[in-house]
């Protein structure tokens, strides 16, 4: 069976391979009845090239029927497709080619997607090469985790490495709590931000705890998360008094999270507190959100 470490000589001639609107409409419908009928599309270099082509047509149904089928054909359209993701031309076919290989969810793609997600320019690329790396699961954690200790890394990708996380974190949990305990601020803040998934599915105690002591970390970054994510996983009169506590946090984003995930809680209680906590406010954009979190939990109460 082939290996997606394999030479890639054989389909050098990827972007050359071209299909016209009634070739492509005709492989399609072949390719249909044969997955209905249950039968495996041919894996052969010339017909794993037409479908890669496929990828690439202005029919959105054309582009699936194409993606499904080289899904069918599994481990074995890996080569092609890894390829196609890191050297296609026409970023339809790469966009498309990320989006199959999430189909096939092998591990052995992890090194592809990872370049792609580094190096590709184009914002859907990036998104369907972290929702691959998603779907492969645990294995791809420490990629995932490795991309935030880059100092490049932009706010888009860190954006996106936090989604897979919170959709791997399930499977992974104990991995999260490693990476909770990073010495990279980077790293914290997205394992804090994938832990909540956890609380919120399976009331992970361990993972509650960590979230809880991540309200006084060194980093304010990561204590604006642990604030926010426990204004939106847990009961208010469990988490009222430590939340209390923050509202006069020494970072100016700290207490406004803290401010709104009381709102969010709709801990009614914790009025006066953030009334206290206004009188010697010296920054006018906390004075704001604490307005309008006492007016709003003053008028539900």
């Amino acid at each position: 069976m082939p290996t997606v470490l394999q030479d890639f000589s054989n389909v050098s001639s990827l972007s050359d391979s071209q299909l016209t609107e009634e070739e492509a409409l005709q492989l399609a419908n072949e390719l249909s009845f044969k997955l209905s009928d249950g039968e495996k599309p041919g894996s052969d270099a010339a017909s794993l090239k037409k479908m890669v082509a496929g990828l690439g047509d202005a029919r959105g149904a054309l582009r699936l029927t194409f993606a499904k089928s080289l899904g069918a054909v599994g481990d074995e359209a890996l080569p092609i497709l890894c390829e196609a993701l890191r050297q296609h031309q026409n970023v339809v076919i790469r966009r498309a080619s990320a989006k199959t290989l999430n189909l096939i969810g092998s591990k052995e793609a992890l090194p592809y997607l990872l370049e792609a997600f580094l190096e590709d320019s184009d914002p859907v690329v990036l998104g369907s090469s972290a929702g691959a790396m998603a779907t492969i699961g645990p294995d791809a954690m420490d990629s995932l985790l490795g991309i935030l200790k880059n100092p490049d890394c932009t706010p888009f990708q860190v954006g996106l490495i936090n989604l897979a996380l919170s959709f791997i974190g399930a499977n992974a949990p104990e991995a999260l709590l490693e990476a909770a305990e990073s010495d990279v601020t980077e790293v914290r803040v997205a394992a804090i931000s994938a832990l909540g998934d956890q609380i919120q599915k399976s009331d992970d105690h361990r993972a509650k705890n960590r979230v809880f002591r991540a309200l006084d970390d060194c980093s304010p970054d990561v204590r604006a998360e642990a604030v926010t994510l426990i204004g939106k996983s847990c009961d208010a009169e469990d988490v009222e008094h430590m939340l209390t506590r923050k509202l006069i946090d020494k970072d100016t984003q700290v207490r406004k999270n803290t401010a709104m995930a009381l709102m969010k809680l709709e801990a009614f209680n914790s009025v006066e507190s953030i009334e206290k906590a206004k009188s010697t406010e010296d920054d006018e954009s906390v004075q704001a959100v604490f307005d309008v979190a006492i007016n709003i939990l003053s008028r539900n109460l």
